[in-house]
């Protein structure tokens, strides 16, 4: 799987806004904690600008992440009507399991 700008663009908006949602916070208040501008925040959410090593540090710092962790595409676990789990790391990748629960005490 092939990486490009605009793929990077998007994970990385992704995550900021999901975590930053997540934490309940608003991006002027991500912007003060990352002391970055609020129009940075948007611009970066809004998939219109990259950020520099040291904003990526100050973000994830932020938001109470490792700075790698800005860049790895989103994990969900679906469940099917199976009860078939699947990890979906990205479009191209899912790995798929089932969980069984022990009822032994």
């Amino acid at each position: 799987m092939g990486s490009n700008p605009e793929k990077l663009r998007k994970i990385l908006s992704a995550n900021i806004k999901d975590r930053r949602r997540a934490l309940g916070i608003s991006q002027e208040k991500l912007a003060m904690a990352a002391e970055l501008s609020s129009q940075t925040i948007n611009d970066i959410e809004g998939c219109r600008m990259w950020v520099s090593d040291k904003s990526m540090v100050k973000l994830a710092g932020a938001l109470k992440v490792e700075a790698y962790q800005l860049l790895a595409p989103a994990i969900k676990l679906e469940e099917d009507q199976a009860g078939q789990y699947s990890l979906r790391i990205n479009d191209q990748c899912r790995i798929s399991f089932k969980i069984e629960y022990d009822n032994a005490p």
